[in-house]
């Protein structure tokens, strides 16, 4: 719920650049039953279809279904695609930085590049590294099978 006040908040001070505030299940929901733009309608439509998915799939499974259809770029849809447009390599095979560095760019790969990462993409690339490591690093991805 702060997401979402925080984007009304922000939407309210800037009608000209709106900002969402989607869980990773709705995104999911969004991205595999819907269509892009931001409408009443479909948010309503998001929001049943989150709670079916989240009633029939575990959070492990929703990330999943997530990872291999988000867009990582012009054309590039799944993190299996991306791994292997920017980096040559399996997305089994992506370092925690590699992995970090596709990571920062979502939700908006099309703003925010893998391929040419701006300033900011550098510095979620780190945040995101840190939230990592905090977490037991390339063990814990490997004992949860993450990796």
């Amino acid at each position: 719920m702060a997401a979402i006040e925080k984007a009304l908040a922000h939407n309210e001070r800037h009608e000209n650049r709106v900002r969402g505030a989607s869980t990773l299940s709705q995104q999911t929901a969004k991205n595999l039953f819907l269509w892009d733009g931001r409408s009443w309608v479909r948010k309503g439509l998001e929001a049943g279809l989150t709670l079916g998915m989240e009633t029939v799939w575990s959070k492990k499974r929703i990330l999943t279904v997530y990872l291999n259809i988000a867009e990582f770029g012009d054309g590039v849809f799944g993190v299996e695609a991306a791994a292997q447009r920017y980096f040559n390599k399996p997305a089994s095979r992506l370092s925690m930085s590699e992995a970090a560095l596709l990571a920062a760019v979502l939700p908006n790969p099309i703003r925010f590049k893998a391929n040419a990462p701006s300033g900011y993409v550098r510095s979620r690339q780190a945040w995101i590294m840190r939230q990592m490591r905090q977490l037991g690093g390339e063990g814990f991805m490997q004992r949860n099978k993450l990796m």
